[in-house]
This record gives structure tokens, C-alpha cells and sequence, in this order.
């Protein structure tokens, strides 16, 4: 376990606080499905999970499929798709956002991509990382602002199959290193007692540690004033590394999955607390058994 506290700001007295936590990929098809059409969504949530949502302000999700009624799939290998109607169980289980910058997203189309951002708002969560075109989707979005504002920027950072990236359609975040670097510096000038939060969907699948090149991009996103790096993407837990004294999660896993291999069957949930005067790293490990995560 890994416990990382910084502060931010030496004055002030801490009056209230802000938790957020953050999971992995979150998929709802394939044998995720079979287990909710025979069972129901409820038991993807273990009590040892709900506790921790239940005790937190703010809960984020990469949810890996689209969620929609809309089958127009694109030529790739792995396709997923969700029904609309599940999302509302996971906010009723405490989930509060759902990362949308991922490479599967755009599994059932353009259409598919939007009305999945439709759906999710209809289901009263939030989705990170989706816009009406690129400059929506890429603006730092405001999660918290008690007791003091909490920006998260979320990008796509892999390779997306027989997708076709148009500036000004509905699109997910890619924005590069250096605009994001960009991004993060420009907020901290105008906001210097925010804390800005990256969450990526980065990394090569089913693989222990980061990309050498992974380590650089991190250490340019704190060197440019990030509080904290979130990774997803290669299903596994990979190396947590303190970089000036500031957490990179290069990925923490898989969150509802339904692979079964060891090193696919863990992940890590991270929880932020955030008050007038620090801000506190925290994590916990998982398995997960039958597609349903269990903290150990």
C-alpha cells in the first residue's frame, strides 16, 4: 500500500474534505453480460466495494464498451457493446463518473459513441473525456470544488481500429503529451491551489511494468503541475512510482472484467482525499472472482 501526502497550500485550516476515488476498466459485455442476464448487476458489486463507494464523494470508472441500444459496429477485433438501461444500477452502486477516452468507446460508430454520452447523462453520472469535438472533449473537467477545486483531463493515448478522428465531430480526447503538458501548466497559473488529476488510457496490454517512454511522458505531466497520474488499458496492475513526491499509477487493472488469467484477476483502487491543506494518495488491491472485484 502506498500512502502519499503533499501540501498544496500552507495556509488555510482543513474544514472539510473531498474524497475521489478512482477504478479500472469497467466492462459490461461478453461474459460480464452472462453473468448479469443470469444474476443481475448487483452481484458485480461486493459489499467490500461498496463500503468504500459508499464512504466517498466521487467515483470514477473507465467503462471499456459503449452503452447503447445503436449496433453499427466497426471493423476491429474485439467489439463490445452494453445496455443503456445498466448504467443507472452503477450509479445506484456509487459510481459517479465514467472515463469515456478509451479505445473502445467507438466500438458501435460515431452514433453509438454519442448516444452512449447520452445515455450516461440520462442515468444522472457524468462522462469524462467525450465532447461534441475535440475541444470539448479534451477541456480539463471540474469533478469538486469544496474545498477547493479538482480537475481531471482524461486521453485516449493508444491506437484506435478503423476509427476516423475528425476535429469537429463527437469524438474522444487524444490530445498529444505536450497539449495536455500545455493544458496543465495554463490552469495551474490561472488556479494554482487546484489539483489537477490525469487519467490515461495508455500502455502495452497484459504487461507488468510501463514503457521506458511511458516513464518520460509521466515526468513531463507532473514536472507541468500534475497532483497525480491514473493508467488504465493493460488490464494488469502495473508499477506505482512516486515522482517528486507525486503518485504515477502507470495502470491499476482491471475494476468488472471478465478475463481470467492471474495477472488480468487484480486491480487497484485508488482513493484521493483532498482538503484545505494536503492532499492524500491512498490504494487498495482487489481480486476479482466471477467478473466481481473483492478488496482483499
Amino acid at each position: 500500500m502506498l500512502l502519499v501526502v503533499f501540501s498544496c497550500d500552507t495556509f488555510g485550516s482543513r474544514t472539510n474534505e473531498t474524497s475521489v476515488v478512482f477504478v479500472g476498466d469497467l466492462l459490461l459485455d461478453r461474459g460480464v453480460r452472462n453473468r448479469i442476464e443470469h444474476l443481475g448487476m448487483n452481484s458485480l458489486f461486493h459489499s467490500s466495494i461498496n463500503s468504500v463507494f459508499e464512504s466517498s464523494d466521487i467515483v470514477i470508472a473507465n467503462l471499456e464498451c459503449p452503452a447503447t441500444a445503436i449496433k453499427e459496429p466497426i471493423n476491429k477485433k474485439f467489439i463490445f457493446r452494453a445496455e443503456p438501461s445498466w448504467l443507472m444500477s452503477l450509479k445506484d452502486q456509487g459510481i459517479t463518473h465514467l472515463n469515456m477516452a478509451n479505445n473502445h468507446s467507438m466500438d458501435q460508430g460515431r452514433n453509438g459513441l454519442v448516444d452512449t454520452n447520452k445515455n450516461i447523462v440520462n442515468s444522472g453520472l457524468i462522462s469524462l473525456g467525450y465532447g461534441v469535438n475535440t475541444e470539448k472533449a479534451c477541456q480539463p473537467q471540474l469533478i469538486a470544488t469544496a474545498p477547493r477545486n479538482i480537475y481531471v483531463f482524461s486521453s485516449l493515448q493508444v491506437p484506435s481500429e478503423n476509427w476516423t478522428f475528425l476535429e469537429n465531430k463527437p469524438c474522444v480526447c487524444e490530445d498529444s503529451f505536450e497539449t495536455i503538458s500545455d493544458k496543465i501548466k495554463k490552469l495551474k497559473i490561472e488556479e494554482p491551489n487546484s489539483v489537477v488529476i490525469i487519467q490515461l488510457h495508455w500502455g502495452a496490454e497484459h504487461t507488468m511494468v510501463p514503457l521506458t517512454y511511458q516513464k518520460q511522458q509521466a515526468y513531463q505531466l507532473i514536472d507541468s503541475g500534475a497532483d497525480g497520474i491514473i493508467g488504465h488499458h493493460p488490464h494488469t496492475i502495473q508499477t506505482v512510482e512516486l515522482y517528486k513526491q507525486k503518485p504515477i499509477y502507470y495502470s491499476i487493472g482491471n475494476f468488472i472484467f471478465d478475463q481470467n488469467k492471474p495477472i488480468n484477476s487484480k486491480g487497484l483502487l485508488v482513493k484521493l482525499k483532498v482538503n484545505k491543506t494536503d492532499v492524500v494518495f491512498d490504494h487498495s488491491e482487489f481480486t476479482i472472482e466471477k467478473c466481481t472485484p473483492k478488496i482483499l
